[in-house]
């Protein structure tokens, strides 16, 4: 009887230190990821000399990015999230942007794998939200300055 109980002892032993084991991992991991929030560089927004040819350059190149009002084509996010939305939240795309600007992020527009942040009018951005969007404004660096948004 005694050989029996010290290997159930055993076994009840090494199934609470596998379960601490994981708490402690679970629990490190959830500390880095929380400090360790995804700057813009880091969260996919390019840098300029990596930015995409806009819809009317029509022939331009990439470096003739400060010529005036230009349109651009995409999809509308945030700087945090980029083109892949978190699903455990269970919100849309559209929610999920409005909950990360709201956070502190900032509205990007995704042509691809090119993203842009966005400065303009705040409610039309958030209307469109998760949305494709058709932009007209002037590129400096890889933020577009917006003077007119809709739907594409």
């Amino acid at each position: 009887m005694k050989t029996n109980r010290f290997w159930i002892e055993m076994i009840a032993i090494g199934a609470m230190i596998a379960c601490a084991l994981a708490l402690l991992i679970a629990t490190v991991a959830t500390g880095t990821a929380a400090v360790a929030e995804p700057s813009d560089a880091e969260a996919g927004v390019a840098s300029p000399t990596a930015s995409a040819l806009p819809q009317s350059s029509l022939g331009q190149s990439s470096e003739a990015t400060d010529s005036p009002q230009q349109t651009y084509e995409g999809m509308v996010t945030c700087s945090r999230c980029g083109a892949k939305h978190s699903a455990k939240f269970g919100k849309t795309a559209s929610d999920c942007v409005r909950v990360c600007v709201h956070g502190g992020a900032k509205f990007a527009l995704i042509n691809g794998d090119k993203v842009y942040q966005l400065e303009g009018d705040l409610n039309s951005l958030k209307h469109l939200a998760g949305q494709r969007a058709r932009i007209t404004g002037v590129m400096h660096g890889d933020t577009i300055a917006i003077s007119s948004i809709g739907a594409s």
